[in-house]
């Protein structure tokens, strides 16, 4: 029984980080539950040689820190993606910072990259490993840059650093819009600065490994067609391994009715379902289908997913939706999806 609908009108009277926070306690101690049973075999994908159970997946954001990976892959998800991670701890952008927009069942915030820093996530990852012969789950870290950096290419090398040996794939973020002059790091000729600087550091640290992380490029819904262009070429040419489409979005659509709709900061959510999923078709169609893409963006149902699929995503991914929905969305979205990929 999903006790979340009768759960949620208590957490939406909390403070939304408060909340956050009581969701991340209550997975840790095991009260979100797990799946009753393993995904449906016709959802099995495998990407980046990764074999992922099914396709769906949790976005950066939830997880900031690394502390539940394994309680998220139980209660239903085919991968986690951690993160953002910077280098060094930053508290980010002052509270309140994080605004829940009910009316629209979206959300905006203004976290600018909230972080306990490289050395303290990595820690929370090696412990999950301790022991274990083969870490259970694939999961990912998405690395940012820290807000006083001088150097941000040299933040993204420090996050390939730490995390190449704890994550299946590394996640480089230019597209936050609460990290002033982050996102025109995604110009055609910075973007190309950091991708080879990135890479060849990647595959340098890698050689002491099993296998290389995947490396994927993490996009805003805000571009041109230009910047499309840019983008797609290169990604191909630097010989990276996927994009993620999209991140929030800095718009605010006309339709728009809840009251906290002027709020600063990134907007996600079921508003961003549309225009995040034309972003990822239109990646799709530049990149030739030839660079593995998740569609990230208003997912709230197997049906978006679904579309986000058919739209050219090999995996997807959500968060905002939880908010309204809770922890059983998983296996909802999951079950429903294996029964549109059967008929």
């Amino acid at each position: 029984m999903d006790l979340y609908p009768f759960i949620r009108p208590l957490l939406h009277f909390l403070d939304t980080e408060a909340a956050h926070r009581l969701a991340i306690r209550a997975l840790k101690g095991g009260f979100a539950g797990k799946v009753s049973e393993p995904s449906d075999p016709i959802l099995a994908t495998r990407l980046f040689g990764l074999d992922f159970p099914n396709p769906i997946g949790i976005a950066a954001g939830f997880d900031k820190h690394g502390e539940v990976p394994d309680q998220l892959l139980d209660i239903g998800f085919g991968f986690v993606e951690i993160g953002s991670v910077t280098p060094k701890p930053q508290p980010g952008n002052p509270r309140p910072r994080l605004f829940r927009l009910p009316a629209d069942r979206a959300i905006i915030n203004s976290l600018g990259f909230n972080s306990i820093g490289h050395a303290a996530v990595a820690e929370n990852l090696s412990r999950r490993q301790a022991g274990r012969k083969k870490p259970r789950g694939i999961v990912g870290v998405n690395l940012g840059r820290n807000k006083d950096s001088s150097d941000p290419v040299a933040d993204y090398i420090a996050g390939v650093r730490a995390f190449a040996h704890l994550a299946d794939y590394l996640v480089v973020n230019v597209s936050s819009p609460n990290t002033p002059g982050l996102r025109a790091l995604q110009g055609r000729e910075p973007l190309a600065e950091l991708l080879i600087a990135v890479m060849a550091a990647l595959i340098d640290v890698s050689r002491n490994l099993p296998k290389r992380p995947a490396l994927l490029l993490k996009i805003a819904p805000d571009l041109t067609d230009a910047d499309r262009e840019d983008i797609a070429s290169v990604s191909m040419e630097t010989g990276i391994d996927g994009i993620i489409a999209t991140n929030t979005t800095i718009d605010r659509p006309a339709s728009l009715i809840d009251i906290n709709r002027g709020k600063v900061g990134g907007l996600s959510g079921v508003p961003l379902m549309d225009p995040s999923t034309k972003i990822l078709a239109d990646m799709y169609r530049l990149t030739k289908g030839r660079l593995p893409l998740i569609g990230v963006g208003g997912i709230a149902s197997a049906a978006d997913a679904y579309a986000k699929i058919r739209a050219g995503a090999s995996l997807v991914q959500f968060y905002s939706a939880m908010v309204y929905e809770g922890p059983k969305l998983a296996e909802r979205v999951v079950r429903g999806l294996s029964e549109l990929m059967r008929a």
